[in-house]
């Protein structure tokens, strides 16, 4: 029997994921399979969220904290906010589809680049609204092409810094210029998963000085720098009025016991933090010399991953190299035919990745 689906969810493509580790593992036979597809932290979490995970195991025959008091109380007081102006969401993926529920009507649209994230596409169908895609401009966020796009229709506007997949940013300067012509019933919706890796002072952070503009909702991530990606918390800061709404309609217990206890030591531990994101950058340094060495182009970037330009089908160097066990990102999907996206490891791992590359284009 076929079952007749609605026209939005009929033609969306499904979110492909980063190949799983065990997935490789077992269909090459190979056990040293490193992971360099995702943007994940390598060098794990936190010891303080391995204690307070365990500590909270005892507590597993009890419905999660529905409001999440502890955790709303230490991002409130870390960025200087409300409670009230806080959204937790089963990573920040759920607050994009609460935004996306919450204030899209049948026919209303959504501006957002292309290519992008595609949970932000997936989110606006289901909706029933309308994405509207504006195409990057070298490999940037075309801020201006976004404001030609405004309608009468307009609800929603998506904007990623940094961008992902390119890792291009947008500075204060470019935000504030963009945002005046904006229009003031449109939220512009700033995902900014990867901000925490940025080392230019000049690149726009919404949260240095929250809540300056009710339209401006941010969402951030544990997934990241944290290195809590399997326990999949998110976080949105707004305008109380628009979190009222997210608040009324997101599932009760979106965020789980031990995700709510990981986040609050997570927080509370900002030399572990630091030292990732140094790791981090110390890792992107290496790469990049390493890439450019073999005269590879390599695209700036302000996150935790970079793009590289092999000029060639780059989607058959990720099969050769997924066959010697690293995992990396083909750009094919995204329209990026000769990229490869990778995002640091620990520096054996980069060691690993740079030397497999090597074989693979000797070939």
């Amino acid at each position: 029997m076929k079952f007749k689906t609605s026209d939005q969810i009929a033609d969306i493509k499904p979110y492909e994921p980063g190949k799983p580790l065990i997935e490789v593992q077992q269909k090459y036979k190979i056990s040293n399979v490193i992971k360099l597809a995702s943007n994940e932290n390598p060098f794990g979490f936190s010891l303080e969220v391995n204690d307070a995970v365990s500590e909270h195991l005892k507590d597993m025959n009890r419905y999660p904290e529905s409001t999440a008091h502890t955790l709303n109380n230490k991002l409130a007081k870390k960025f200087h906010v409300a409670p009230e102006n806080i959204v937790l969401g089963n990573g920040s993926d759920d607050i994009i589809a609460l935004l996306a529920h919450g204030f899209l009507n049948p026919g209303d649209e959504a501006l957002m680049p292309l290519p992008s994230f595609l949970m932000y596409e997936i989110s606006v169908k289901t909706a029933k609204g309308l994405p509207v895609m504006v195409p990057l401009t070298d490999y940037s966020t075309n801020l201006e092409g976004l404001v030609e796009k405004i309608s009468s229709k307009t609800r929603l506007i998506f904007i990623t810094n940094p961008f992902n997949p390119t890792g291009s940013t947008i500075t204060y300067n470019e935000f504030n210029e963009f945002s005046q012509k904006v229009p003031n019933d449109v939220i512009i919706i700033v995902d900014e998963a990867y901000i925490e890796f940025v080392r230019d002072d000049a690149v726009y952070n919404s949260l240095k000085k929250p809540l300056q503009d009710p339209r401006v909702v941010t969402l951030r991530t544990f997934s990241k720098a944290y290195g809590l990606a399997g326990f999949r918390v998110g976080y949105g800061i707004m305008d109380p009025e628009i979190a009222e709404i997210l608040n009324r309609i997101r599932q009760p217990f979106n965020v789980n016991t031990l995700a709510q206890a990981a986040a609050v030591a997570a927080i509370g531990d900002e030399q572990f933090l630091n030292k990732c994101i140094k790791a981090t950058h110390d890792g992107l340094d290496f790469l990049f010399d390493a890439v450019e060495n073999l005269g590879i182009r390599c695209l700036p970037t302000q996150s935790n991953f970079f793009m590289l330009d092999l000029e060639t089908d780059a989607t058959k160097v990720f099969e050769q190299m997924l066959k010697k066990g690293v995992i990396v990102r083909s750009m094919k999907s995204y329209g990026f035919d000769t990229f490869l996206r990778v995002n640091t490891g620990t520096k054996k791992e980069n060691i690993v990745f740079i030397e497999t590359l090597k074989k693979v284009l000797k070939k």
